[in-house]
């Protein structure tokens, strides 16, 4: 009987309660869906620098990592080729060799990370030749041909056959000139790495260095499950322990402290929003309490115990604060599954500062289950706090005193 007393007590005064209701329902759906969009952006960030900039796992000399010098080298690489193509949950590897190098133009130049990469391994490990604005990824198999990121090009003033020179140190210390034509031009969702980064063939960057032929600076690795990354990383850095073996996590910690943080973030940003409804819905209470001061004192007058009373005034709050972030988390979590199929694109107003930070200016939110529910349990726990002040407010009353209250 008293849940149902509770529910029409909450629309005796209907217009007071569908506001307070539709602020609750803007609110929730405004935390639900910005949590879904920034976990969406947040792991399409992770997966771009797993795909795209650094693989699962990486194999370097020790002390390669630290000025990436070109004799900083790993030797003996079908050895550990053979081990990587015996060991499970490899989906794919590739070999490269890494150096710093000048690149010019006729009108200026710039320095960048210069790879040399087989293209054909690369294209299994990451997704860069899906990134090509212009030209081709080395499909005509010439010789002496690098791509590079749409943001150097348009630095370099250079475009697609134009010819570029490639200037650094070789083994013996003695510095390199080798020309290079352009085969093609990439974009990615990150300016940055656009503008640093280049690639040659293996053989055309190893010739010019004069190479070991069975050395490289780093093996990466791209795993068919990412939850195997850090038992593989285990069994890899076991089996090579005179190598510097790492996962994209100990490459970027960055990354590493989003994924820890994006959960923790969004019920942050979720409880942020709920306990600015929380003294909305205090205030709401309070007045239906102050409002039925007499009819209160009647009820525990004819017999109504104080928990009763309790529970009558806790199951309005709850209802209130309950149906509609219900409703709000639906509305929510519909739009963020609609959207996370089709995107939404800001390329026209924020694309550019996106870009800079490494960011996809076409975000797909990501929201799962799990997530609604547990905003649902916090909602739910915060109308039982809402009504606790405004509960005690009403058990404090005198009966005899409230009856002749006029209200």
């Amino acid at each position: 009987m008293i849940w149902f007393i509770a529910w029409r007590n909450i629309w005796r005064n209907r217009t007071r309660s569908l506001i307070i209701m539709i602020a609750i329902i803007i609110g929730i759906f405004a935390g639900t869906f910005a949590s879904a969009l920034m976990r969406g952006m947040m792991e399409q960030r992770v997966q771009n620098v797993i795909n795209t900039e650094l693989s699962h796992i990486q194999f370097h000399h020790p002390d390669f990592l630290k000025l990436k010098e070109a004799d900083k080298y790993m030797e003996h690489m079908d050895q550990k080729i053979s081990a990587i193509d015996t060991t499970s949950g490899i989906d794919a590897h590739s070999e490269r060799i890494i150096i710093n190098s000048m690149v010019s133009s006729a009108e200026t130049g710039s320095g960048v990370q210069l790879s040399g990469i087989n293209p054909k391994k690369e294209k299994q490990v990451t997704n860069l030749h899906e990134q090509i604005i212009s030209g081709d990824y080395f499909e005509d198999g010439k010789s002496k041909r690098i791509v590079i990121g749409k943001k150097l090009a348009e630095k370099l003033k250079v475009k697609v056959n134009s010819k570029v020179v490639l200037t650094f140190q070789a083994l013996d210390d003695t510095l390199v000139y080798e020309g290079f034509k352009v085969a093609g031009i990439f974009e990615t969702v990150n300016s940055t790495y656009d503008e640093t980064h280049a690639f040659v063939r293996y053989d055309d960057l190893s010739k010019a260095l004069e190479m070991p032929g069975d050395a490289c600076h780093e093996i990466a690795i791209l795993m068919k499950q990412s939850e195997l990354v850090e038992s593989t990383k285990a069994e890899f850095a076991s089996a090579f322990p005179n190598l510097d073996i790492q996962s994209w996590t100990d490459l970027s910690p960055e990354m590493k402290v989003l994924t820890k943080s994006m959960e923790l973030m969004t019920y942050i940003f979720i409880g942020i929003i709920l306990l600015a409804l929380l003294f909305s819905i205090i205030n709401t209470m309070l007045m239906v309490v102050l409002e039925r001061t007499k009819e209160i004192g009647m009820l525990m007058s004819v017999g109504m115990n104080k928990l009763r009373v309790f529970t009558m005034i806790l199951l309005e709050s709850v209802y209130l604060s309950g149906f509609a972030g219900i409703i709000g988390i639906g509305i929510g979590y519909g739009i963020a599954k609609l959207t996370s199929v089709s995107g939404i694109d800001l390329t026209g107003l924020y694309g550019e500062g996106l870009r800079n930070y490494g960011y996809d200016p076409v975000i797909f939110p990501d929201i799962d289950f799990a997530m609604a529910i547990n905003i649902t349990l916090m909602v739910l726990f915060t109308g039982v706090v809402a009504s606790l002040f405004p509960a005690r407010k009403a058990l404090k009353l005198n009966p005899a005193e409230a009856v002749r209250t006029d209200m």
